[in-house]
């Protein structure tokens, strides 16, 4: 009979939790290795993991560093776990979220399963439809800032168990390893990447933020995806007043507002009179603002709505730029319909939601790479780049579903 081990943790529970990380791809963390690769010994590299948490001698390596651009030119800081270590904590995971996601408040909106970003723009709509004053919050370096002891104790509320509490302090505690290969010791946030990361983010708002609000404004509705929190006022005053009340309980859990991007806006339509420094803000990659509708009868009035951002369409901008469509000669309409219509697919799902005209040019922009596109590969449109646009219009009405905007973009602009 072998020696028992100190934690008992099934081995289908990390069987599962590959699944998972395997399901979710992402990149190698500081070791270098792919799922792939991890996946080519599987057996013997699951039992290993099985093997260490079990015994309480899994320490989890280094967090690789990485650094990707923010809408507004600063760069963000991703942790990438190596993927047995995303393993590892996909196991934490399946054990403590069937036991926080209960308790936790049904306008917090990320990283849950039946909630998301969509829904909550959707929720926020109706409010700000219904009281004329959001408070728009930004709390500065969220993920950074995030103090462990604060966190462990609110993890501790929920579970006793002890390899949950011991691998999670550890994950806290983790090196940062950046790009040069130095090493940086944390002694405060958690890196986003981490598979745990959100959970656990989610759960330290949930006391910081949620409840309190629950408590002190309980008349108030907020609508939270993380750390991206609006909430609705009836007036101005009030908003001043949840603002400071605010800053308050943000310093008592040691995290703080980023001023400059904080700020009360009226939601003004045709029903609300006069005027406000700030009246649109932007939530979930949609900008609310006063929107030209109209009605059932047909007549026009301002309505307080959401659209996609111009920081949104940039970036999908920027992404159909990363195509290197007219580079790309030896391919075919129909390659490019394949290896793209996914990802247009995913734009019109998620931003087409509301105001869909917000949209269109950016996708008239793809017609117009195409179309030059077409003018390098075929000889008989080269340098007529108004004849190669009239060649990709006859396409587009002979097999109108061949690219997954074209319905969108055209049939509803009425083009």
């Amino acid at each position: 009979m072998g020696k028992a081990k100190p934690f008992s943790i099934a081995k289908r529970a990390v069987w599962e939790a590959f699944k998972r990380v395997k399901a979710n791809q992402g990149a190698a963390g500081v070791d270098g290795q792919s799922i792939e690769e991890f996946e080519r010994d599987l057996a013997n590299n699951l039992y290993k993991l099985w093997n260490r948490m079990s015994s309480g001698s899994y320490f989890p390596p280094p967090v690789r560093r990485v650094e990707i651009p923010k809408p507004d030119g600063r760069m963000r800081p991703l942790g990438i776990p190596t993927v047995a270590d995303r393993v590892a904590q996909m196991v934490v995971i399946q054990y403590l979220e069937p036991i926080l996601e209960p308790h936790f408040h049904q306008d917090s909106y990320g990283y849950r399963l039946g909630k998301s970003a969509l829904i909550a723009v959707g929720v926020a709509r109706k409010r700000c439809w219904k009281y004329p004053w959001v408070l728009d919050l930004d709390i500065k370096s969220f993920f950074e800032t995030i103090h462990h002891g604060l966190l462990m104790r609110a993890v501790r509320k929920h579970t006793g168990c002890r390899w949950v509490l011991l691998y999670i302090e550890r994950w806290l505690r983790a090196p940062v390893q950046l790009p040069d290969g130095t090493l940086l010791d944390r002694k405060k946030g958690t890196p986003q990447g981490g598979v745990i990361s959100p959970l656990l983010s989610n759960l330290f708002l949930h006391y910081a933020f949620d409840k309190w609000m629950e408590r002190s404004f309980p008349e108030l509705p907020f609508e939270r995806y993380a750390d991206d929190v609006i909430c609705h006022c009836v007036s101005e005053r009030q908003a001043k007043h949840l603002l400071n009340n605010i800053k308050s309980r943000l310093a008592q859990c040691r995290l703080e507002l980023n001023v400059q991007k904080t700020k009360i806006v009226y939601c003004k339509d045709s029903n609300r009179k006069g005027s406000y420094v700030n009246e649109s803000f932007d939530f979930l990659g949609f900008t609310f603002r006063p929107r030209l509708s109209r009605n059932r009868n047909g007549r026009y009035f301002v309505n307080f709505s959401p659209a996609a951002s111009n920081k949104a369409t940039k970036a999908i901008r920027q992404g159909i730029r990363s195509w290197n469509l007219h580079r790309r000669t030896d391919k075919s309409l129909e390659d490019f319909a394949h290896m793209f219509n996914p990802i247009i697919r995913g734009w019109i799902n998620y931003y087409g939601s509301y105001c869909k005209s917000a949209l269109y040019r950016t996708f008239w922009h793809l017609d117009r790479i195409l179309s030059r596109w077409a003018s390098r590969k075929y000889k008989r449109l080269r340098g007529r780049q108004r004849r190669a646009q009239q060649w990709l219009r006859g396409i587009r009405k002979r097999q109108p579903l061949l690219f997954a905007h074209w319905s969108f973009a055209y049939a509803l602009a009425g083009q």
